[in-house]
């Protein structure tokens, strides 16, 4: 069976993105067709030696099209307007923004983790941000055998999360180019800041890794903190981990664990300088996991090192997984 899909946002970073996994991993397309402003309505795509146009996204243009899925990388703005009227049409929205994730009407799903939660859709589902979907995936295992009492989060984000003028910001930084979408320079310095700051002294980024892995493990009541940070890094982010676990463990057999997890990739072997790195990480679709070491600090307590793509599996991969996860069932 082969399905009709939109894409939403096409012409962006996470939307090109989109068309290139479609493509990869042989997604049953039937019709395509691809939405984006007025102003880059009517560019032609190439997917699969086809050329398609863009259209302009109005209702006019989804009434009839009697849409399967609707992938959305457009903004939240975008989301809330346009999403439920793809989904009353008769798709299942699947949306990259940050405007469904916390709804409680709305699964948000990360299939290595919570695949189960993509059938009580009533229409949308959400997409996590792509700091919280590594995370996750690497904690899934932990979670499942020894149950998580803690987790610290640290991260170090590359620009490309801030999308194509975060990108162009380190690339033209090293021309001596003053910044356009960062506050700061990004070139030779890092930035403590994702996102836009609350009173309680956070930034949203680091308050949606909190709430969304409590959503996606279904622990409301879990202990999480998380401090974001922006680094010179072109693709893909890093996450230093610390977590407490309600169960001892021995050591050994948390590699053993992540030998075995599913989507996940282990490079630790400190003799040989192996641990995972963004530059390998990049085009890649697993998590990748290292530096795993006890915390001598705290009993029961775990040290992990995370990097995965970010525009990949951290967006466009992982919305395309939700799809294929609903064929599937």
């Amino acid at each position: 069976m082969k399905y009709n899909v939109a894409l939403v946002g096409c012409t962006g970073m996470v939307g090109r993105k989109f068309l290139e996994i479609l493509e990869e991993r042989n997604f049953p397309v039937n019709e395509l067709y691809l939405f984006a402003s007025a102003r880059s309505a009517g560019k032609e795509v190439t997917f699969k030696g086809n050329n398609y146009t863009v259209e302009e996204l109005k209702e006019d243009n989804i009434k009839d099209k009697k849409i399967d899925f609707a992938l959305f990388s457009a903004g939240g703005t975008i989301s809330l307007e346009y999403a439920p009227i793809f989904a009353r049409y008769g798709a299942v929205v699947i949306d990259n923004s940050s405007a469904w994730r916390m709804d409680p009407e709305v699964p948000l799903v990360v299939p290595e983790v919570n695949p189960e939660d993509a059938k009580l859709h009533k229409g949308i589902i959400a997409n996590p941000n792509c700091s919280t979907i590594q995370a996750v995936v690497a904690l899934k295992p932990l979670h499942d055998k020894y149950g998580i009492k803690r987790i610290v989060y640290s991260t170090y984000q590359a620009v490309s999360g801030a999308g194509a003028a975060g990108y162009n910001d380190l690339i033209n930084g090293y021309n001596g180019e003053a910044p356009k979408k960062f506050p700061y320079p990004i070139v030779g310095n890092l930035l403590p800041h994702i996102d836009s700051f609350l009173d309680n002294g956070y930034t949203k980024e680091e308050i949606k890794m909190v709430n969304e892995t409590r959503k996606i493990l279904h622990s409301p009541d879990l202990k999480i903190t998380a401090t974001t940070v922006r680094v010179p890094v072109l693709n893909s982010h890093s996450e230093s981990i610390n977590v407490e676990l309600e169960n001892g463990f021995e050591i050994e057999d948390i590699f053993e664990l992540y030998k075995n997890a599913d989507g996940i990739i282990l490079q630790d072997n400190a003799k040989d300088l192996v641990y995972p790195m963004p530059i390998d990480a990049s085009g890649k679709d697993e998590v990748y996991v290292g530096r795993i070491r006890r915390d001598f600090s705290l009993d029961n307590g775990l040290n992990l090192w995370v990097v995965a793509d970010n525009i990949r599996k951290g967006a466009a991969l992982n919305t395309i997984q939700i799809a294929e996860c609903l064929i599937e069932k």
